[in-house]
């Protein structure tokens, strides 16, 4: 990989690590069960889309 595709993905796992956490903290203040799961589910995307980034650099 060239040195800015390492780049590009170091920057996308930082975002996907910020989505994820961003996430993790509205669902600790969402009380309405749906809409927690609705958010729940947008951080484990956030979290595969990150598996699938850092898979990359292995």
């Amino acid at each position: 990989m060239t040195e800015k595709e390492l780049l590009y993905i170091e920057d996308a796992l930082s975002h996907e690590q910020y989505f994820q956490t961003k996430c993790n903290e509205t669902m600790k203040q969402i009380q309405d069960q749906e809409l927690k799961n609705s958010v729940q589910e947008m951080a484990q995307s956030h979290n595969q889309t990150f598996q699938s980034f850092y898979s990359l650099l292995n």
